[in-house]
């Protein structure tokens, strides 16, 4: 703490702060359900979605994931996530990345595949929180169709929530978003120091 700011200067200032603080909770309106997109070119957006995940399980939610470009991995996550098997769907539909399927026709397949199943629980309302991972991904190669994304987005029950991750989101759904957090990328080992994807860090 700054030495030249007395404790009572500190309180005055922190009950200012506090004042202003509930005076805008007040004027806030009530609960929503909203349509989250995590992107950007930095690692975490799966990560940051997944802290989501575990609060709504921890609140006791029913929650969906529903992988589409990833499920080749059969990530660990989902090793500790079945343990939840009681509130959680999870499905890993994708083939993996597209440089190694390197089969447009059938990533489109899987794609779509995974969002007939991802517009099953986007629209029912027993379940609070649907995690579409790397959607964004098949969104900007263009294996579905946005416009179909957004309108059954616009459909969803008015108190769940649905978070997208994946880079390159496209400017619609960033627009139609109520939050949108962009992943910058600063420095990673894999450009860096050339150390490749790790457990319990990448996967």
């Amino acid at each position: 703490m700054n030495k030249s700011i007395t404790t009572e200067d500190y309180k005055k200032k922190m009950q200012r702060r506090k004042e202003v603080q509930d005076k805008r909770l007040a004027n806030m309106k009530s609960e929503k359900g909203l349509i989250i997109v995590n992107t950007g070119d930095g690692k975490g957006k799966t990560t940051a979605a997944l802290g989501m995940v575990m609060r709504s399980l921890g609140h006791g939610y029913k929650v969906a994931i529903i992988q589409f470009i990833k499920g080749a991995w059969e990530p660990a996550e989902k090793e500790v996530l079945e343990k939840w098997s009681g509130q959680l769907e999870f499905y890993a539909m994708g083939e993996g990345f597209t440089w190694e399927t390197q089969d447009r026709e059938k990533d489109i397949l899987m794609a779509n595949k995974a969002w007939e199943k991802a517009k099953d629980f986007i629209l029912n309302p027993k379940y609070k929180l649907v995690l579409l991972d790397e959607i964004n991904i098949a969104l900007k190669l263009d294996y579905l169709n946005l416009e179909e994304v957004l309108k059954i987005l616009q459909q969803k029950p008015q108190d769940s929530h649905v978070i997208l991750t994946g880079r390159g989101a496209k400017k619609e759904l960033i627009e139609m978003a109520d939050l949108v957090t962009e992943m910058k990328l600063i420095k990673h080992p894999f450009k860096e120091q050339g150390i490749k994807a790790q457990p319990g860090i990448e996967f």
